[in-house]
């Protein structure tokens, strides 16, 4: 990945993600198709819509299909209107992360904007206490020696400080807002990844090239401890972040409950096909003719006959 600063031209050509993140599963009109599917990957709301499908048959239902929609569609709107609420939550809170507001550096001075307008190459000013709105380079910092000290709980659960340092050919610029938008540093480094330990790359700059390592880089997530301020280059923004690459997609969870649900589903399936088999046996011994089983499915003869399979299918699952 190559990443200029201050050249939104140079760095559009690349089609990188901007900092806008989204960790919801579903918008208005994927929800219900979404949803639905994701319900019916549980084997016991399959079994009972095949039994309803059965029992909308009037020549072989021995029950009112009320007695199983009903059931079947509380179950889903119940575990529907569950979905909704807890994505409503992660719509609400993506929108609370992507509209916090950052000083950036744009036009030869520093204006706030809000996370998800920030794009590769920005310069970001961070304050004491502020959340790292994307993976930055460090540039400099107001303490000695361009150190700052961030906190990575939200990263990896450690709340003992860490310690970053900037290059010291960068840190010479210092909070000058001047020599920082007139800063042209151009960064080569690896692809997104979500190794939270590691990072390679180099600063081309002046004509001089500078090895990067993870000592130089803010992490999206962290917190600016015990500094008053830092400037940072956007390397890595939104989706491509570290933090974001290890949250990885919403999926559908199954839990232990839903497995074992499944695995008695097949079984009792298992058990009413072999019910079936041994009631059929026994029926076709029963007959008096033999023959009569044998042209039960011919189309000349009454339905009654012909559904006999379908109604002892139906008494037995019900």
């Amino acid at each position: 990945r190559k990443v200029k600063a201050n050249n939104i031209e140079y760095n559009a050509q690349f089609k990188y993600h901007n900092n806008y993140i989204s960790t919801s599963k579903y918008n208005f009109l994927t929800f219900l198709p979404l949803n639905l599917f994701e319900q019916f990957t549980r084997l016991a709301n399959v079994y009972f819509l095949f039994l309803l499908i059965l029992q909308l048959i009037p020549q072989i239902s021995s029950l009112n299909w009320m007695t199983t929609v009903i059931p079947l569609v509380f179950v889903l709107l119940i575990s529907a209107l569950k979905d909704s609420v807890d994505d409503i939550q992660r719509h609400r809170s993506d929108s609370m992360v992507n509209n916090r507001l950052s000083w950036v550096l744009r036009g030869g001075q520093l204006v706030e904007a809000k996370w998800q307008t920030v794009v590769v190459g920005d310069i970001i000013k961070m304050e004491n206490d502020q959340f790292v709105a994307a993976d930055l380079l460090l540039l400099s910092a107001s303490e000695p020696n361009s150190l700052c000290y961030i906190e990575t709980a939200e990263l990896d659960g450690e709340t003992n400080l860490k310690v970053k340092q900037a290059l010291v050919e960068t840190a010479e610029m210092e909070d000058n807002i001047s020599l920082l938008s007139q800063f042209d540093g151009l960064v080569t480094c690896e692809p997104p990844n979500n190794i939270l330990s590691r990072f390679e790359g180099r600063l081309e700059y002046n004509g001089q090239v500078y090895s990067l390592d993870n000592d130089k880089i803010l992490l999206r997530g962290c917190v600016l401890r015990n500094t008053e301020w830092c400037f940072g280059m956007v390397i890595f923004a939104g989706r491509d972040t570290k933090l974001m690459m290890n949250s990885g997609k919403t999926k559908f969870k199954r839990t232990h409950i839903d497995r074992l649900m499944n695995v008695l589903i097949i079984g009792v399936s298992v058990l009413l096909y072999f019910m079936f088999q041994c009631s059929l046996t026994k029926l076709k011994n029963e007959f008096v003719n033999e023959m009569l089983l044998e042209k039960c499915y011919d189309d000349t003869l009454p339905n009654e006959i012909r559904l006999n399979h379908l109604h002892l299918i139906v008494f037995i699952i019900t």
